[in-house]
């Protein structure tokens, strides 16, 4: 029997590594086929560290993101081939997209000031391989309001996407706790205080909450506001370390990235490292543990009330992490989940998955729920026009809102990316007010032809990038705000 055992553990361990040999072959194969790495993905910017950030002035911070920019030309601007100085180059300064011509460079770190005293301040923390750019409509809704908005550029961020092959989970909430300190440095001790966190951000907003359950130095929000959190993200990043294990090979330095893209947008990176997906994930992980053990401990009572935004499909985070690690956690302390439903129209159910169409039951368990929850949904296969379907806290049913809005005939869903930006952004939405104010208008771009021929990613191009509901979430935030 012993030595049966023996034979079978030998060979689980010879499959095993078999296994292992195959997967890194076919690893190296791609790697192989991949376009060469560009000075933007071999320098790495020299950004402050946690230990660093933490005991840094906003005005440290500031100038040491100044110094990042005047190196990232002398590294990257200054030293690129004749055949990469093409006008949707970001890196090259004589292009369309170079961000450093633009009135206001949205890579970086920012401040808006309402007019007099300010009733308040938020702090807005954006998604992974994005800038403050993502959230500036929502900070100009704020500071309309009274508010101080401050937009930290978060390290890694903002530069080139080098910089995210050397940047942490604690780096990202050191710059996240700066940002707080510098917004309540801003307004009376008494002034409220919200946080609003995009996609990655959302995830640090909420760990940020966690900790200042237990850390009296850390200011408490007095409201959060999420679009597209990170709560959970797919397993592969869990792995996605393993996928870079050849870098440490020289010649194999085109592992540590599970992608390498043109980088034609101003204020986005195209390309994704795999330190970018390990870290995403290792914070998620983070989260969800704090969500449990506050939870388990009835710490959780000390959150402040939450309001979410999220699209019922999106390949970037889990949806149903939303739901299950995070809203069924909550106290009834007023929160309350927005879900965008796909787009019910007939036409367009012979070419999206069934399961699809289910989402929303799918996802939300049966009311009476502790959160109000709102469906913003056509509902009817026969019409385009939107209502939202609000189940309020503790309640069984749902009743309309009308909404005087349609869904878009050439739209079939929202996604990950679309939802802090109204059609009118110039540079994500469909309908921009200032075309290529930005050197490009990324969402009204409309491509047909062959496949095979661009060296852009089709379903990035292909992906909605503004959100046509978007004048009824910002007056869903606006209520917070007041």
């Amino acid at each position: 029997m012993l030595k049966f055992t023996r034979r079978w553990a030998k060979r689980a361990l010879l499959a095993l590594l078999l296994f292992g040999a195959g997967m890194l072959a076919l690893r190296i194969y791609d790697i192989l086929r991949s376009p060469a790495l560009e000075p933007w993905h071999t320098w790495v910017a020299p950004e402050m560290d946690a230990a660093a950030i933490n005991s840094a002035s906003w005005r440290d911070y500031l100038d040491r993101e100044n110094r990042l920019f005047q190196a990232e030309k002398t590294h990257v601007a200054d030293k690129l081939k004749p055949d990469v100085k093409t006008p949707l180059n970001r890196y090259y300064p004589g292009g369309l997209v170079w961000p450093e011509k633009f009135t206001t460079d949205w890579n970086r770190s920012y401040v808006l000031t309402p007019q007099g005293k300010p009733r308040g301040a938020v702090v807005l923390l954006h998604g992974l391989t994005d800038s403050p750019y993502s959230l500036r409509h929502v900070a100009e809704l704020y500071r309309q309001r009274g508010y101080v908005a401050v937009g930290i550029r978060l390290p890694g961020h903002g530069t080139v996407p080098g910089a995210l092959t050397d940047v942490t989970v604690a780096d990202w909430q050191a710059a996240a706790r700066l940002a707080v300190r510098e917004a309540a440095s801003l307004t009376d001790p008494a002034a409220p205080l919200h946080l609003v966190g995009y996609s990655n951000g959302g995830a640090l907003a909420m760990q940020y909450a966690l900790d200042a359950v237990h850390d009296k130095t850390l200011h408490m929000p007095t409201r959060i506001v999420l679009i597209s959190p990170m709560i959970g993200v797919t397993s592969f990043a869990r792995f996605a370390g393993l996928a870079g294990l050849p870098a440490v090979f020289p010649a194999f330095a085109r592992s540590a990235w599970l992608s390498t893209q043109p980088e034609f947008n101003p204020f986005k990176y195209n390309s994704f490292p795999v330190n970018a997906a390990r870290q995403s994930w290792l914070l998620t992980k983070k989260l969800q543990k704090s969500l449990a053990r506050a939870a388990d401990s009835g710490d959780i009572a000390s959150l402040p009330p939450v309001l979410t935004f999220q699209s019922v499909v999106d390949a970037t985070v889990r949806t149903d992490a939303v739901v299950s690690a995070f809203y069924q956690r909550l106290p009834a302390n007023g929160s309350e989940l927005v879900l965008f439903d796909v787009n019910q129209a007939a036409i367009y159910r012979p070419l999206l998955t069934p399961d699809a169409w289910t989402a929303v039951s799918r996802l939300l368990p049966p009311a009476p729920r502790r959160y109000q929850t709102s469906i913003i949904t056509n509902l009817s296969a026969d019409t385009p026009q939107v209502q939202a379907l609000v189940t309020p806290a503790e309640q069984n049913n749902a009743h309309a809102e009308p909404l005087n809005l349609r869904w878009p005939a050439d739209v079939y869903s929202l996604s990950h990316i679309a939802l802090p930006f109204p059609e009118s952004d110039s540079l994500y939405g469909r309908k921009p007010d200032k075309r290529n104010e930005f050197g490009i208008s990324i969402g009204a771009i409309s491509i047909r032809g062959e496949t095979g021929v661009l060296n852009a990613g089709v379903e990035s191009l292909m992906r909605v990038s503004s959100n046509p509901f978007y004048s009824w979430m910002e007056g869903k935030i606006a209520q917070v705000i007041e």
